[in-house]
C-alpha cells in the first residue's frame, strides 16, 4: 500500500543538503508518500529555481527516511534495491501522469 502526500504550492517545503565541502544547497520538496511495503517513506525534490529555465532538464532526488516525532524528514538514505526502486519508479511515473492530467 502507498499514501501519497502532496504538498501544495502554498505549503511550500524545504530541504537543505550539505556537500562534502560544506556548501548548503536548498532543494524544493515536490511531494512526499509512505510505503508500508517497505515500512519507509519517500520524498521526491529539486533544487530551488530548476524550473525557472523550462528549456533545461530538472534534477529531481527521491530518497527514503523515517520520519521524526515531530514530522520532519530525519535521516535520508539512499535506495538500494531493485524492487524499492521499482516501486518508487511506478509512483513518480503516476504523479506526473496525473500532472499531466490536471494541465
Amino acid at each position: 500500500m502507498v499514501n501519497e502526500h502532496e504538498h501544495e504550492h502554498e505549503e511550500e517545503q524545504y530541504i537543505t543538503l550539505v556537500d562534502e565541502n560544506g556548501n548548503e544547497q536548498l532543494h524544493e520538496v515536490l511531494f512526499t508518500f509512505d510505503s508500508e511495503e517497505f515500512e519507509k517513506s519517500y520524498v521526491f525534490f529539486y533544487p530551488v529555481g530548476s524550473f525557472d529555465d523550462e528549456e533545461e532538464d530538472v534534477d529531481i532526488h527521491v530518497y527514503a527516511y523515517i520520519p521524526t516525532e515531530d514530522g520532519g524528514y530525519g535521516p535520508l538514505m539512499q535506495i538500494e534495491t531493485d524492487e524499492e526502486w521499482d516501486m518508487v519508479e511506478e509512483v513518480f511515473n503516476t504523479f506526473n501522469e496525473d500532472q499531466e492530467d490536471e494541465e
